[in-house]
């Protein structure tokens, strides 16, 4: 499947808020070339620097926030750190949940690898979720990862019996479900500004999320 452009959702003189395709690298590294990232993209894209706040796994769609100051990068960073920037995620998964609406507080950790798994010794974790709709054999729910932790959606849906579909990673047969792709979409942010109500950008799901969950229908 071919990768989708990235386009650009919002921006103004602090930040650039991109729509980024699934399949493509936040940064350069893990043998991806520099030139080929999202974060190269965007600098192209601003004709100057541009700094990275935060990150989606590569095979994650939707949106996500860059910099253009070493001041908005450093507000944007601790507000990420200091979650009070909201993120709603669409994420379907293998089989039902029990519930409607539910919580997740697994405490994660990162192993050597680069694997991340439920540890009591772990970070602390919470991610809330509530069922949009039941398919045959899947669900889609809509997801707020309350902490940032690595592979936090992805982790605890597997914790708890219900992984991503497409994941490559975490399940028991990978990808799960044998998905095309991680059915995993960065919906929307809502970015706290100096005053008045947070700044909402949301990006809708692309055609290769649609054209699974149809198929799942």
């Amino acid at each position: 499947m071919r990768l989708n452009e990235p386009r650009v959702l919002h921006e103004d003189e602090e930040l650039v808020v991109v729509d980024k395709p699934a399949g493509m690298a936040t940064a350069a590294g893990g043998g991806i070339d520099d030139d080929a990232s999202l974060h190269a993209w965007v600098t192209r894209h601003v004709g100057a620097r541009t700094f990275i706040v935060h990150r989606l796994d590569r095979g994650t769609s939707g949106a996500i926030v860059f910099a253009k100051t070493a001041a908005s990068h450093r507000r944007l960073s601790q507000a990420f750190e200091g979650r009070e920037v909201g993120k709603r995620y669409l994420a379907v998964v293998d089989g039902h949940v029990g519930r409607v609406t539910g919580e997740i507080a697994e405490p994660l950790r990162t192993f050597g690898s680069g694997r991340v798994g439920v540890d009591p010794k772990g970070a602390e974790s919470l991610t809330r979720y509530r069922r949009l709709e039941r398919l045959r054999d899947a669900d889609v729910l809509e997801v707020e990862p309350l902490t940032g932790r690595r592979h936090q959606i992805r982790v605890h849906s597997y914790a708890i019996g219900h992984p991503v579909l497409g994941d490559t990673r975490y399940g028991i047969a990978r990808p799960v479900g044998g998905a095309p792709r991680l059915m995993l979409h960065a919906a929307e942010l809502r970015l706290p500004v100096s005053d008045g109500e947070p700044l909402a950008i949301r990006a809708d799901p692309p055609p290769d999320f649609e054209a699974v969950l149809e198929g799942l229908r």
